[in-house]
């Protein structure tokens, strides 16, 4: 199959998302954050975040198509994720890219959102070169991602950490589409550790942005947090021993809330204990399978310790480094999109557009 313009959506969780790529590249990628709308409740509420998708859907739709210099009736395919993620947010945009692909008489396809993530590391520039633009709608979309280097043209077999709030996974890459699962979270995800450490500490929600901020002048030193499972001979993750870990400690200290410092050194030790985790298993694991390469992806992988601290450990091992973009790492419907061509030009099937949501869809 030759290039086809893909139009794509994302609605897992709280960013209403739509693109559109061709070719293995983006031509617009837009993006709209419900963050400042769940802040006041700490957390994602899933009844709003269906709302907003309603409400944000066809503005994105229409400012990517615009952005992308096309038309709807130019697209040759659909695509949306189809799962995991929060049932009711899942339906807006997986029951919106079907209804346009039946109205188009277009192939559809829906893609698993973790899947997506696996590859978003080999989307654009080369490991170490800045994406032509960095841009993200936060509001009603007012910005869109633009890419044009091709996707997989230098693909190589990897160990993938995909890290995010709600998924923490170890995956091995043999080739495209061809991957298996080394271990995931057994409870808490790192980013859902992240936040629930900060909210201990008094810290608006979503508190991982802040702690990586407040870090960057803290002691990572100051404070000795446990380092779950770090040690095991297995791929899995745990985080929840940490943040109970982080509860009783400040149970035990609590004026050490008050003092802004003393925030930032535990800041920076917590955020310490989960990227020794992250970043010892990942090489690890990496060593043990004898591959070359390491990417990471998911939202946790913004954190600016995490990058540095990977880079430096694929360093030291002779690993070579894939970081997803930052703008590719939180939700996006780009990466959804790139997939989805990609399974197109590989012969996979469309999906039907009868096929439903899969909320607890496994990577397989």
């Amino acid at each position: 199959m030759g290039a086809v313009l893909i139009l794509a959506f994302e609605s897992s969780c709280d960013e209403t998302s739509a693109a559109v790529v061709r070719d293995g590249a983006i031509l617009s990628n837009v993006v709209s954050s419900q963050t400042a709308l769940h802040a006041e409740y700490g957390g994602v509420v899933p009844e709003l975040a269906a709302r907003e998708h309603l409400l944000n859907l066809i503005p994105v739709v229409r400012k990517s198509v615009a952005d992308a210099g096309t038309s709807a009736d130019r697209i040759d395919a659909v695509a949306a994720t189809r799962g995991p993620g929060l049932p009711s947010a899942l339906m807006v945009g997986l029951k919106a890219g079907q209804a346009l692909a039946f109205f188009l008489r277009r192939p559809f396809i829906g893609i698993h959102h973790h899947e997506a993530h696996l590859y978003s590391p080999w989307i654009g520039p080369s490991a170490g070169k800045k994406a032509a633009s960095d841009s993200r709608a936060t509001d009603d979309p007012r910005g869109s991602l633009r890419t044009t280097s091709p996707t997989f043209s230098e693909f190589e077999p990897n160990v993938s950490l995909i890290v995010s709030g709600g998924h923490t996974m170890l995956v091995h890459v043999e080739s495209v589409l061809r991957h298996r699962v080394l271990g995931s979270t057994l409870d808490d995800a790192a980013g859902e550790c992240f936040d629930k450490a900060g909210k201990l500490l008094g810290l608006p929600y979503p508190a991982g942005p802040i702690i990586d901020a407040m870090a960057q002048s803290g002691n990572p030193k100051a404070y000795d947090f446990p380092r779950p499972m770090m040690n095991d001979a297995g791929d899995d993750f745990s985080f929840s021993g940490l943040k109970t870990s982080v509860r009783y400690f400040l149970r035990d200290h609590p004026e050490l809330a008050e003092d802004e410092w003393k925030v930032r050194d535990l800041c920076a030790s917590v955020q310490s204990a989960i990227v020794d985790v992250l970043v010892t298993k990942t090489v690890r694991a990496a060593k043990r399978l004898r591959v070359n390469w390491v990417t990471a992806s998911g939202g946790v992988t913004c954190n600016r310790e995490l990058r540095e601290r990977l880079a430096g450990a694929c360093a030291q091992n002779r690993l070579k480094l894939r970081l997803a973009e930052k703008s590719l790492c939180t939700d996006n419907a780009g990466m959804i999109g790139i997939l989805a061509e990609k399974k197109l030009s590989l012969g996979c099937e469309p999906t039907g557009l009868d096929e439903d949501i899969e909320p607890g869809w496994e990577l397989g």
